[in-house]
């Protein structure tokens, strides 16, 4: 298991498609130019519409979709795994799905994932989201087999679901990837203490490219696109500009930590307890 390089794409996307990829396209070159054989893009890396509603109107089914053609074809003439944080890809009339895509270095789709957990919250501040409203949920576990070992693929809101990575570590991911568009409020209370837990709890590496800043629409994103260690230490971080961070990644190291804690191992079953009296 030999080391490589990754790279996250911080992106500052709006609700210009065409725009949104050239931007994508040009910072996924600077990371291949930087030595980046795997590469991933934030969430929602093509459309961040004003609302579900306006963006479920910008989708289209995969096979209509012009960005994807777009980053197959670099990722081709890059020679790099590329991970898509997500697109919005329509699945019938009234539903998209927010769907990660893995391109491997000759251009084909290597692994999907449609985000499980959808984000449907009130926030203190009055920010309210209801994803749920125009995305269908998906419900499928996926790793890819990347040169290095596997990828267990999530998207933004499943960070707060800590069985989902369990799950995916114990499938064999020494690496998690966490393609986000985390607000600003809760960005700043839980962005970093999240994926480092994740990458403790697991062993694994953690990639987290982010969308950052104040976007066209008014919706203000958190940004610091992370690389995180299986030991919980922070690799790269972005602040809140568009633009690219690389880390080395050992993947030893993931094997190593699971060594020196080696809770995947120690699971055991329990029973919820009664109340007494």
């Amino acid at each position: 298991m030999t080391s490589f390089r990754a790279a996250c794409v911080q992106l500052r996307s709006s609700d210009d498609v065409a725009e949104n990829i050239d931007a994508a396209v040009r910072l996924i070159r600077e990371a291949g130019a930087r030595g980046a054989r795997f590469v991933a893009t934030p969430e929602n890396t093509t459309l961040m519409a004003p609302d579900g509603g306006a963006k479920l109107e910008r989708s289209e089914v995969e096979e209509a979709d012009t960005a994807l053609p777009r980053f197959r074809a670099l990722a081709g003439e890059l020679g790099i795994w590329l991970l898509v944080g997500s697109l919005a890809i329509k699945v019938s009339d009234a539903k998209s799905a927010n769907r990660s895509y893995l391109i491997d270095p000759r251009g084909a789709i290597a692994a999907r994932y449609d985000k499980i957990h959808l984000f449907d919250v009130d926030l203190p501040s009055g920010e309210r989201y209801l994803e749920s409203s125009t995305v269908s949920a998906g419900n499928r576990l996926v790793t890819a087999d990347l040169p290095w070992g596997k990828l267990g693929l999530t998207i933004c809101y499943d960070l707060r679901f800590p069985e989902l990575y369990r799950a995916l570590a114990k499938a064999g991911a020494f690496m998690l990837s966490v393609p986000s568009a985390f607000t600003e409020t809760t960005g700043k209370a839980h962005w970093h203490v999240l994926l480092q837990a994740r990458a403790i709890e697991n062993g694994a590496f953690v990639v987290a490219p982010a969308q950052g800043g104040r976007h066209a629409n008014g919706r203000h994103t958190y940004g610091h696109s992370l690389i995180v260690s299986p030991w919980g230490e922070i690799l790269a971080e972005a602040g809140d500009e568009p633009g690219v961070v690389v880390a080395e990644i050992d993947p030893a190291l993931s094997a190593e930590t699971r060594a020196r804690i080696p809770s995947l191992q120690h699971e055991r079953p329990f029973v919820q307890a009664r109340e007494q009296g």
